[in-house]
């Protein structure tokens, strides 16, 4: 396990790292899981397998630490990614991220242009959503205040999360998954930051959810948008055949 401190009280973002050859591939997670839970086997799959890759948790996630005085907005999120990714001497990176680790990736894609030569999106949020108490995702999570989560609302996210997520959830900082969740939840102008980023860009999805809403303007942008059969949200999970061929296919697809 490596590990660089990102923030000025030493706080640690820590990541499992596969060695190979460069450039490096950097696998980032959504709410409330963890990479190498998520990505060590497609990762290691025979398509993907060869590039040095780092399978990293976002600070309050995982293995990282959890400091309850950081902010976890996304733009926080991507620059103490970007900290980390610096002090391992990542730059032009190839990064395949999850969910709301998808927003981050297109943030840090943005704000730190040296450390991203490739995005693969993996059903990442792009849009604010409204918060509705009982729905999964960081629209359930941000329907409590921070006070309400804390003191409770926690466990009863913990009971609608069903054993899978908690597996990885139950290791987040409520702070961190409250607050990252709201940020979430909230986020707006991320459909727009990805349609002018310069770098090659391919979004997956599940081919079960229909359409991507606005895929249109995305495809005009030149972003790839791949529909996935036969899976749900985690397609890494799900369908880690399919998931290693289209992301091998994205990372090998010519420029933007």
């Amino acid at each position: 396990m490596h590990s660089a401190p990102v923030t000025p009280d030493g706080d640690r973002i820590r990541w499992v790292e596969l060695p190979g050859r460069d450039p490096a591939r950097v696998y980032v997670h959504g709410l409330g899981s963890s990479s190498p839970a998520y990505f060590t086997g497609t990762a290691a799959h025979p398509l993907l397998a060869g590039h040095r890759s780092l399978l990293v948790d976002l600070l309050g996630f995982g293995l990282s630490d959890r400091p309850a005085s950081f902010p976890y907005t996304l733009k926080a999120h991507a620059d103490a990614l970007a900290t980390a990714l610096t002090a391992a001497g990542v730059r032009q990176a190839e990064v395949v991220a999850h969910s709301m680790g998808g927003t981050i990736a297109v943030v840090l894609a943005a704000r730190h242009p040296q450390l991203v030569s490739r995005l693969v999106l993996v059903d990442a949020n792009l849009d604010p959503v409204s918060p509705v108490r009982g729905a999964p995702g960081s629209s359930g999570l941000a329907a409590y205040s921070e006070e309400e989560f804390l003191a409770g609302g926690w466990q009863e996210v913990r009971d609608a999360a069903g054993a899978h997520w908690w597996s990885t959830m139950r290791l987040a900082g409520r702070e961190a998954l409250h607050r990252s969740a709201v940020h979430l939840a909230r986020a707006e102008g991320i459909r727009e930051l990805l349609a002018g980023l310069p770098v090659p860009r391919t979004y997956l999805l599940p081919a079960a959810d229909g359409p991507l809403p606005g895929a249109d303007r995305l495809t005009e942008a030149g972003v790839a948008i791949v529909p996935v059969p036969d899976c749900g949200h985690n397609i890494m999970l799900d369908a880690p055949d399919a998931f290693a061929r289209h992301t091998a296919a994205a990372l090998a697809a010519g420029p933007a």
